[in-house]
Order: C-alpha cells, then sequence, then structure tokens
C-alpha cells in the first residue's frame, strides 16, 4: 500500500488545516502526533496545537472529556497552527459540539457516525441529531462509521471487539492520509515497532490503518484526494521537534558547550515533565536526573550541584516557581549559575493545567524577597527552545548567576520543523574553575576572596568545593564585598545589593540589540515576547497585504532589556502588546521607557489567532 497507489488524480492545495477531535481515550493525541511526522518527513512546514482536558478520566462523550490536536501542513513556511480548522474530524457528538463554532465556513467535516446515538447525544447536550437536523448545513459533513468499520476489519484477527474498537483513530488516521496523498510506509513501520511486543495491538491498529485508507479510496465520499507538496524551507537536515524536546536538546547541548555535567532536579508537573523524561534516557551525556520530593527539593540539588560544579537545572511551572522563590533567592545571593525553566500554563494555584497562559512574567522579575534581579530569557517558537536554553545556560555559566527561561504550553507540547544545528559552530561558553588564591593580604599571605570580582562581567570566581586552599563560606546571610566574610554592615548591603543589580543590568552589552521588522516606516509598532511571536508576525503580514503600515519586533531577552529598545519605541507613534496576559510586558515598557503601550490580552488558556492580533492593529491604524 503507497499514497501514489490511488487511480484520482489529487488536487494540490498550499496548505490545509486539519483537527482530530475525540474523548480523551480516542488517541487523538497519537493521531495528530502521527499524522505530524508523517507529513514532517514528507518535508512540509507545519505546526501544531494540542488542546486535552486536565483531568486525569474526564467523564467519556462529555464535552469536558474533549481532547484535540490540531495540525497546520503546507507548501511553504508558515508561522502558526491556523486560527481555524478547514477540516475536523469528530470521533463523537461530544468533539462535534466542542469544535464546530471553529470551522471555517465550507470546511468538511468527517465524523464517525456510529458514535450517534441517543446516549452519546444527550451526554454531548443535543436536543437532536445534529447530522440529521441540518444545523451543519454550512459544512461539507462525511458520515462514516469508523467503529464498525474497524470491528470489521479486524474480526479475523481473534482481538476481543472491546480492543479492536480502540483502534478506531488509527482507522482515522488511514482515511485522512489517503484524503491528503501521505506517505503510509512510515506509519505502517512505527506501528511496527511501537507494538513489536503486543502482536494483537499491533495487528489490529495495522488492519484499521489500512482500512481506513482503503475506504477512502474506494467509498466515493470525495471527488478526488489532495496534495500538499513539500515546503521549500532552508536546505539542510530538520526533524518534527516539539518545545520541551528542543529545550532538552538545548541543554545537553550547552553542557557539551561548557564541559559541565547536567544534574537535572525536578518535580512531575504540568506541562514541563517531558524534560525531566527526555533528559533521563541521556545518561551517556553526563546527564543526571532526579525526580525531587517536592519543588523545594528540586531547586535545593540543583544549587548544590551548581556549587559542586555542574550545570545545576530545575523545571517547572507557575506553582513550582511560587515553591522555589526562597531557595532562588538563595541563588542569588550564592551568585551561582542555576537555570530555572518555567513552562507557563494558566493561573493562579492549580488554575488550567494542561492550557497555556504568559502570565509569570512578573513572577519571574519581582517573585523573591528582596532585591534579587536575574536575567529572564523567553522562548519564541518549539524549535527556537534550543536557542533559548542554549543562550540561558551561557548567561549563568558567564554570570555566576540564576538566569529563568520561560517557556508555555504551547510551545512545549506543540511542533513545528527543526533545522538541525551545526554543532561544531556552537560557540565555547565554558568558564574557569577557580583554581588557586586570587588576594595578596597586607602581610603579604596569599588569600582566596570568593567575591573578588571579574572586572568585566562582576562574576565572582567559581571555587569547586574541597580544593584545597580556597575554602570559603557560603549561605543566604549577607556577604562582605571580596571576602565572603559574613557582614551586616548599612554600606556593605547597599554595596553588595547594587553590584548585584549592575551584574544583571550588564548583561544588556552581551545580548543582541532588538530587531525591527519594518519595510514600511511604519507608525505602529507591535511589541512582543514568547510565543505570541508566530501570530503577531503574521497578523503584521496580513496587515500589510491589506497596505496598512506596521512594524514588528520581538523580545526574546526579557531582562535585561536590549540596550537599543528604548530608541526602538521612540520610533513609533503607537506600541501594541498582545500577550497571554492582563498586560505584563506592557506595563514594564511603559514604567522603564514612559511610552504609552497599549496591551492586547488573551487569558483562555488557548494561544492567540493572527486574526485577533490583526484586528487590533486594524483598530489601531485607522
Amino acid at each position: 500500500m503507497t499514497a501514489e497507489s490511488s487511480t484520482l488524480k489529487p488536487e494540490q492545495l498550499d496548505d490545509v488545516v486539519i483537527r482530530f477531535a475525540g474523548d480523551s481515550g480516542d488517541g487523538m493525541q497519537l493521531t495528530g502526533d502521527r499524522f505530524t511526522d508523517v507529513s514532517a518527513a514528507f518535508g512540509n512546514d507545519l505546526a501544531t496545537q494540542p488542546n486535552y482536558p486536565a483531568e486525569i478520566r474526564a467523564p467519556a462523550g462529555t464535552i469536558a472529556g474533549v481532547s484535540s490536536f490540531q495540525v497546520h501542513i503546507s507548501d511553504h513556511e508558515i508561522l502558526t497552527p491556523g486560527d481555524t480548522p478547514g477540516v475536523l474530524v469528530a470521533m463523537n457528538p461530544a468533539a462535534l459540539k466542542a469544535n464546530i463554532a471553529e470551522l471555517a465556513p465550507g470546511g468538511t467535516v468527517i465524523v464517525n457516525a456510529d458514535t450517534f446515538v441517543e446516549r452519546n447525544l444527550e451526554k454531548a447536550g443535543y436536543q437532536a441529531n445534529p447530522l440529521e437536523d441540518g444545523s451543519l448545513a454550512a459544512h461539507k459533513v462525511v458520515q462514516v462509521p469508523m467503529t464498525s468499520m474497524t470491528l470489521e476489519a479486524t474480526k479475523e484477527l481473534g482481538v476481543k471487539p472491546r480492543d479492536a474498537e480502540r483502534s478506531k483513530n488509527f482507522f482515522a488516521l488511514g482515511l485522512i492520509s489517503w484524503m491528503y496523498t501521505r506517505p503510509v510506509d512510515p506509519t505502517s513501520e512505527w506501528i511496527d515497532a511501537k507494538y513489536a511486543n503486543r502482536d494483537m495491538v499491533r495487528a489490529a491498529n495495522l488492519a484499521a490503518f489500512k482500512a481506513g485508507y482503503n475506504f477512502g479510496e474506494t467509498a466515493e465520499l470525495f471527488d478526488h484526494p489532495y496534495a500538499i507538496a513539500p515546503a521549500r524551507l532552508t536546505p539542510g537536515h530538520y526533524r518534527n521537534i516539539t518545545g520541551n524536546l528542543a529545550t532538552s536538546y538545548g541543554l545537553l547541548a550547552a553542557s557539551q558547550a561548557s564541559r559541565l555535567p547536567i544534574v537535572y532536579a525536578s518535580y512531575p508537573i504540568t506541562p514541563a515533565s517531558d524534560i525531566l523524561h527526555e533528559l533521563s534516557r541521556h545518561k551517556n551525556f553526563g546527564v543526571r536526573t532526579l525526580q525531587a520530593e517536592d519543588e523545594i527539593g528540586a531547586i535545593g540539588v540543583a544549587i548544590g550541584a551548581a556549587f559542586a560544579g555542574h550545570l545545576g537545572i530545575t523545571a517547572t511551572s507557575g506553582p513550582g516557581v511560587d515553591l522555589k522563590s526562597e531557595a532562588l533567592g538563595l541563588a542569588v545571593s550564592l551568585e551561582l549559575p542555576l537555570l530555572v525553566i518555567d513552562v507557563q500554563r494558566g493561573g493562579p494555584s492549580t488554575g488550567l493545567p494542561t492550557k497555556t497562559e504568559q502570565a509569570d512574567l512578573m513572577l519571574a522579575m519581582y517573585g523573591r524577597h528582596g532585591e534579587a534581579p536575574l536575567p529572564i530569557v523567553a522562548a519564541r517558537s518549539p524549535s527556537h527552545c534550543f536557542d533559548a536554553a542554549f543562550e540561558a545556560a551561557r548567561l549563568a555559566v558567564k554570570y555566576r548567576t540564576p538566569v529563568i527561561l520561560l517557556t508555555d504550553g504551547s510551545l512545549a507540547n506543540g511542533a513545528e520543523p527543526w533545522l538541525l544545528p551545526d554543532v561544531d559552530a556552537l560557540p565555547d561558553i565554558s568558564v574557569p574553575f577557580a583554581s588557586g588564591p586570587n588576594h595578596t593580604a597586607p602581610d603579604g599571605t596569599q588569600e582566596f576572596w570568593p567575591y573578588l570580582r571579574d572586572p568585566d562581567t562582576l562574576a565572582r570566581p567559581w571555587a569547586i568545593p574541597g580544593t584545597s586552599g580556597l575554602e570559603h563560606r557560603i549561605g543566604g546571610i549577607e556577604k562582605q564585598d571580596g571576602t565572603g566574610n559574613i557582614n551586616y554592615e548599612p554600606a556593605n548591603h547597599q554595596r553588595m545589593t547594587e553590584l548585584r543589580a549592575e551584574k544583571i543590568a550588564g548583561i544588556a552589552d552581551d545580548i543582541p540589540p532588538v530587531d525591527v521588522d519594518d519595510p514600511d516606516g511604519a507608525a505602529l509598532l507591535v511589541l512582543g515576547w514568547g510565543s505570541t511571536w508566530g501570530v503577531a508576525q503574521q497578523a503584521v503580514r496580513q496587515a500589510r497585504v491589506r497596505g496598512r503600515a506596521v512594524a514588528h519586533a520581538h523580545l526574546v531577552h526579557v531582562n535585561p532589556f536590549p540596550k537599543n529598545l528604548g530608541e526602538v519605541l521612540e520610533r513609533y507613534d503607537r506600541v501594541l502588546v498582545p500577550e497571554m496576559n492582563l498586560g505584563q510586558l506592557s506595563r514594564l515598557v511603559r514604567a522603564e521607557f514612559l511610552v504609552d503601550a497599549r496591551s492586547l490580552t488573551k487569558v483562555q488558556g488557548l494561544p492567540f489567532r493572527a486574526a485577533e492580533v490583526e484586528a487590533a492593529i486594524e483598530e489601531m491604524v485607522r
């Protein structure tokens, strides 16, 4: 069976947005992931948006239990998972009801007709069957008995009906693979490998996948399949990657480039846990991972590892940063390298554990008592998480400071093609450990002063415990500048506080200036940070097509700001800041640069759509 076996000539499309939706137990995340990987291997550009409930097992068949996976594939560069799907695969009535309002007008709905029975309709809140009452007249509706056809395809295998029914997601995958002329061998090979030790499951999934593909080819429900050609991207080797995976690889690269073994300690928390899972697979790179008993224990282990000369890392989400804040203040006082990765989610408190948000910026800036500044790096896309993680490690090691890396749920779980970097071209970010005395006492004695700073970076020496002659104090009580002795004198505390702040502020000399995309001499600047990059850039492009002069700038380094940010902001009459919070960056920009930055906010647990940003642009340029 091959994608070329169809006798119908496919219609060429530039792109398509498909959303798979079903009950949490229907395997929609797996289905979407498989379709995505095959499309990536085929050479399409793509972006994905998984969406699933927070409940471990929400009531089956209800709106609360619906899980979905949206994928945008194209033959050209794309920046977002798409504002609205053009194709919706709905495995039950609840999936249809939860997603139909977002389907593009005239879009295609493919439903598992077997599930549209009275009991399931009631669970979904339908008063009448939407397949019969005309409510879907604005769309093309394709009814496919996926469950019964899966049972029919697997009955000769001896699989129990209940077990066979679980393969219906592969039937749906086979049908969509035919519909969009996806190569089928990679999926078959993946099923063979994934279920190699479970013969019945492997056979059932393969049978269902082939049945779905063959049904698409023979049922004549569609005039023809569709084809999306490979995208013309920058030459090189690509792979499909999620944000959490890219973060993990960025940390591994930083470990090699700094010549420091990783000690990674974390407590399981959505949506950051995948980083622990991935790093635990790389002991061959000298990675040590620990699932700590709690968030406080995790950051304590990472700080101890940094003291011992390792790359200490911990990752969490917003609630975990709350718990780590006292120990993070200790790391600021100790002036040791430390990476804290915050994969942001909806809050406060437990909030929306599986939904995305950008509401931890103020927490990262100020979420410690006392004056405790530290650098903040924010990733802008799933693949950019690699670069952001590497940069965060570079700053931590070079300046001997904790660094917060901000990603979020949409970046962590979203995927896109990643151009593999030239590993040999990555910079050497290693720093020397202290090896001997660095100060001469008045009597000529050679001493080691743990807070005698590098004049260029203001970083203090990094002394490995147990090194002869480098004994020194550590702890949270204020130290004397230079000697590191405990010192409560007011003037010393003032000096140490100002030195720590000056060290972080000086990092502005070591980061790139903010780049502005402004081909038109615009009066309006769209300024973003983090995961708003793709939708903001797409919105700006769409606005320009309609003749609007709009500029776009995006921040990766959020603290300190790039040195030229003030000068950039002064060039524009109006500034629009889209962010998934109630206006945190806009407050910082207003306070720092006294500009009238307007906020465009969204806290729905969902990313912005490009159309939402474009509408705000249109309102401001009138």
